[in-house]
């Protein structure tokens, strides 16, 4: 792996120092650290995979387009995150499991004052979950699960009998995404981290509610009609945002993009 931005006096300039070698752990933490925060101050940060002509999956998933070194960062941002959050489709479409602690994190998670692993917060309005699976009954910290107020009453009750806490993060049967936001921080879950999918991106993005992107591009082309890594409501003025980051290998490019 190798930086291409930001260029600084301290980026190498021959062709040799440049050249591609395994970044450690530590380098990528650091590399991907959150900012810091004030007292009451969060941080949304998106995870995503794109093909070269805008594919967010391939046959319905994300690890098709996605390589070795995509997935050491996946890990990453996890291990600096308070909390994971993910929609209900992905979670089917996935397999997600509960996070798991990190020996190689522990020491930077406890220096923060974080727990040995993140919270996987799953957002749902219908609760259209199994809630047999490891995600809900076995992971090392309870799974949030943050639904609307109009919830169906008995999915909720088998969500808490299977260990998971529910969250109300909306009125009626909707989910609002800037509640989410909102909700996970007054938890104390400040440092927020979503993989997705498109959907749940899609409002995060209409609610302006996202304060970084990290896209990793995959050089690989498929057609077809996947969907993009965001969907769901247009915004009636495109967000910009500003390069943090790039950083390469292999052909795939790992880019951070913050608000402006």
């Amino acid at each position: 792996m190798r930086r291409l931005f930001p260029v600084t006096d301290q980026t190498p300039a021959s062709p040799e120092a440049l050249a591609d070698r395994e970044w450690s752990l530590d380098e990528l933490a650091e590399a991907y650290a959150y900012p810091e925060l004030g007292p009451d101050a969060h941080w949304l940060r998106a995870n995503m995979v794109s093909t070269l002509d805008g594919a967010g999956q391939h046959e319905g998933r994300s690890q098709p387009i996605s390589g070795e070194t995509d997935m050491r960062i996946f890990g990453t941002l996890r291990a600096l995150a308070d909390v994971v959050v993910v929609g209900a489709e992905t979670v089917r479409q996935e397999g997600y499991r509960p996070a798991r602690a990190r020996e190689a994190f522990a020491a930077r998670r406890a220096a923060a004052g974080q727990g040995p692993a993140p919270v996987i917060a799953v957002v749902t309005a219908s609760m259209d979950l199994d809630f047999t699976l490891p995600l809900f009954t076995s992971p090392l910290v309870p799974t949030l699960v943050l639904t609307g107020a109009a919830a169906p009453p008995g999915r909720v009750a088998e969500a808490a009998k299977a260990g998971a806490e529910v969250v109300v993060a909306g009125e009626g049967a909707r989910v609002d995404a800037a509640r989410v936001v909102r909700e996970l921080a007054a938890r104390g879950l400040r440092r927020q981290l979503t993989e997705g999918g498109p959907r749940l991106l899609g409002q995060f993005v209409a609610a302006d509610a996202l304060d970084e992107l990290c896209l990793t591009i995959s050089p690989m082309l498929t057609a077809g009609d996947a969907q993009r890594i965001a969907g769901g409501p247009s915004v009636t003025v495109p967000h910009r945002l500003a390069p943090a980051c790039v950083l390469e290998e292999a052909g795939f490019l790992f880019t951070r993009y913050r608000r402006i």
